[in-house]
């Protein structure tokens, strides 16, 4: 189990391997103790639903989850995947940057 992710929730992925490879969504949600990540619109999946008093039954599709390596993070410079780095500023503040192009994503 890792401890730390480079990928954080809200941040704008790419899909790089697999079924939906190409694909590009935010991060909804990051399951530590699996590896994995949630990521809007992004293996999509059906499941069936029974109805109850508030909501209607029926087909739903909703996101499954992905594993952390098959994602990118998208340079917000280049709109291309990257790897993530880190660098500290000024006063001791450590931020993350795209390697392709070395502009910071924490701002």
């Amino acid at each position: 189990m890792a401890k730390t992710f480079k990928i954080k929730k809200g941040d704008r992925v790419t899909v790089i391997t697999g079924r939906d490879k190409g694909k590009k969504g935010d991060v909804l949600r990051i399951m530590r103790k699996e590896n994995r990540v949630l990521v809007q619109g992004v293996n999509m999946i059906k499941r069936h639903q029974s109805a109850t008093q508030t909501d209607a039954g029926g087909i739903i599709e909703k996101e499954a989850a992905l594993h952390i390596s098959n994602v990118a993070l998208i340079d917000p410079k280049s709109d291309r995947p990257t790897r993530v780095g880190y660098r500290l500023e000024k006063g001791g503040r450590k931020v993350r940057i795209a390697r392709r192009s070395g502009e910071a994503i924490d701002l």
